[in-house]
């Protein structure tokens, strides 16, 4: 790009524009120390000369890497291979960012200077901090309690990141950080984020598919930087993870979050727009950050016009750090706003219309008010992916039928009303309240229809023994088979353990505040929500289940129907002994029916891991079949088991019938 004379004024007035602007001002908004001289901070342009695009593993896993581009940065040196190990990249967890970001959309250019927390959570001293960026960006300066650091900086071939690479900067310390100690780094970088499906062309995916979901990039009408696992667009220390890798992507993307989980976030956002085409919403992880626009308009169309926001200081959950900017046009709906483009205003009634409907129904639940409004962002195009990040969606606002709009909000609605720090919390009581709203609009069938659809999945995910593998524990799980699936199927069962008034009143009076309390990523003790379910309704001891579904993987049940004896008894009655056997190592409350050709009756029943019970049941009328489980407590194998009795007189050799799905 050809820096010319009306250039340079335009770069000039807007700084002066900037320097005007109170809440501008890095010192007086972010604490940070004053900026370098001018001249040491040069804006970066794209990297320069050929970097060859691999992707190969050692034999011990570990990605193939080379040198970054070409820098004359002060501190920048360039390397031909990473200074950092994996372990160095595990053992760094973020606790602050105050990020200063500037986006010039007109050039699809971000400028960032941040001061960021960094914590050493391995077991030996760091000798220096490893931080990686996207591939797009250069590292410009680092300093170290107020001195400028030297780091070598490495290309990584990682698909975290949208260009199937990161640039990662291994920063010298003066002093090794020990166990336990944190430090902070000021960090500056810049670069342009355009929109790259890299890593899934490298694959072989179809070009369209491959820019439909990797959509991310800086621009005039919408910027979008979904973060971690799309565009590293902040300081991140991760292990380089390539795509078709098994699920280890998407493990590093669960274990990003856990890790950022509880990390303080402040940013200050300044955005340069072209003359007359201003932004009108901005939204920083998640949450709707108000612009402020300053207009030049009296100096001239040819000069860029300035927008700012702030997010004050915030507490990340389970969630990457993610920006959107966008010109789009606000709708006001029930507990929803809907940021549309004008092609799509035709469809948001049909969403708003949805939105309405499902309210009362989640008001039963939760509670006559959310704790926010629910924020729907039109995507650029209609195929674009959907992208969740708590009370904000973005998708694209296009007609659909009632029932699927319905079925969409009653999910992402619940993010509004329960917004939890716990991913299984977080995204387990928005897939729970999906299964409900099938289940109130088209039976019971239906909604254990929609969880066996997934069983399997996550039988062949769980260990079948606690000695084989640790698992995922619910409370610090990272893998979406876990955190939703599973985390579905618990909240089914205790629903059906302590009633759905008792389960109605714990989600009510959820707290995230005082949840975050015992930490991140592990529960010392009781969790809050253990506690809240066991106070309401009758007191229930539910450490039991706790300890076996939520805070340990002991993987799933396996129940069988042993044997069944049924006894004739006065006036019609019959008495019949169900005996069942777990074969795994989770303990189960499973109901237990007995039919007869004009009744039924149903117990439940608590089946120890690795244990028997009997349990006995009185019914009027010749016993015909016998159930154990009906498909809401998730098993190894099949989840419903029947057992047909041919003679009410006894019983004859067993011959389990098929499942019924």
């Amino acid at each position: 790009m050809k820096f010319t004379f009306a250039r340079a004024a335009a770069v000039g007035l807007t700084a002066c524009v900037l320097a005007a602007l109170p809440s501008i001002a890095q010192n007086s908004t972010h604490g940070l120390p004053p900026p370098p001289p001018q001249g040491q901070q040069p804006r970066s342009q794209q990297p320069q000369g050929r970097v060859v695009f691999s992707r190969s593993t050692d034999e011990n896993g570990q990605t193939t890497t080379q040198a970054g581009p070409a820098s004359t940065q002060g501190g920048v040196q360039m390397a031909g291979a990473p200074s950092a190990s994996d372990a160095e990249r595990q053992a760094v967890t973020f606790t602050a960012f105050d990020m200063d970001v500037r986006l010039h959309t007109a050039e699809e250019h971000i400028s960032v200077r941040a001061l960021v927390t960094v914590r050493n959570d391995g077991k030996t001293p760091l000798q220096h901090i490893p931080l990686q960026i996207s591939s797009a960006l250069n590292w410009e300066r680092i300093r170290v309690l107020g001195r400028d650091a030297v780091f070598p900086v490495a290309t990584l071939n990682s698909d975290s990141d949208h260009t199937g690479q990161l640039h990662e900067a291994a920063v010298a310390l003066a002093q090794p950080l020990a166990p336990g100690q944190a430090i902070q780094l000021d960090v500056t970088y810049s670069g342009i984020l355009t929109q790259s499906a890299q890593r899934l062309l490298a694959i072989g995916t179809p070009n369209d598919v491959a820019l439909h979901s990797d959509w991310d990039r800086i621009g005039v009408p919408f910027t979008g930087l979904r973060g971690f696992g799309n565009v590293v667009w902040y300081p991140v220390s991760s292990v380089p993870v390539i795509i078709g890798d098994g699920a280890r992507l998407f493990d590093e993307m669960g274990e990003h979050k856990l890790r950022m989980a509880g990390a303080q976030f402040r940013m200050h956002l300044t955005v340069e727009f072209p003359h007359g085409q201003a932004p009108t919403v901005a939204l920083i992880n998640g949450h709707l950050a108000p612009l402020a626009i300053t207009s030049v308009d009296s100096v001239g169309p040819e000069i860029a016009s300035v927008a700012t926001a702030t997010l004050e200081g915030s507490t990340l959950g389970f969630e990457a750090p993610s920006l959107f900017v966008a010109d789009r046009t606000a709708h006001a709906a029930t507990n929803t706003t809907f940021w549309s483009l004008p092609s799509d205003e035709g469809a948001v009634q049909s969403w708003a219309a949805a939105s309405t409907a499902v309210t009362p129904f989640l008001q039963g639940w939760l509670g006559k008010r959310p704790r926010s409004q629910l924020i729907i962002l039109d995507l650029p195009d209609p195929e674009d992916s959907p992208f969740e990040t708590g009370a904000l969606l973005a998708t694209s606002i296009r007609l659909a039928t009632q029932d699927q709009l319905e079925g969409i909000l009653a999910h992402a609605l619940t993010h509004a009303w329960v917004q939890s720090p716990r991913a299984w919390l977080s995204e387990g009581v928005a897939h729970f309240m999906g299964t409900l709203w099938v289940e109130k609009e088209r039976g019971r069938q239906s909604a254990l229809e929609s969880l066996e659809a997934s069983r399997t999945a996550l039988a062949l995910t769980e260990p079948t023994s606690p000695g084989q593998s640790t698992g995922q524990p619910l409370v610090a799980a990272i893998a979406p088979i876990y955190y939703r699936t599973k985390a579905t199927y618990v909240l089914w069962m205790l629903r059906d353990v302590v009633s759905d008034a008792t389960l109605s009143a714990a989600l009510r009076a959820y707290d995230p505040m005082q949840d975050t309390s015992k930490g991140y990523g592990h529960d010392n003790g009781p969790s809050t929500f253990q506690t809240l379910l066991e106070q309401a309704g009758t007191r229930r001891d539910l450490s039991w289940f706790f300890s076996d579904w939520v805070n340990a993987d002991k993987g799933l049940p396996d129940l069988t129907i042993d044997s069944v004896f049924p006894n004739a008894g006065q006036s019609g009655n019959w008495l019949v002994a169900v005996s069942i056997s777990n074969a795994g190592y989770t303990s189960a409350e499973v109901p237990v029916t007995v039919r007869s050709d004009t009744n039924s009756v149903t117990q439940r029943v608590l089946v120890p891991a690795h244990g028997k019970v009997v349990q006995r049941l009185l019914i009027l009328g010749k016993p015909t079949e016998v159930q154990v489980n009906d498909g809401t407590v998730p098993e190894t194998e099949a989840s419903v088991h029947v057992t047909k009795l041919e003679n009410g007189n006894g019983m004859p050799p067993q011959t389990p019938a098929a499942p019924r799905r």
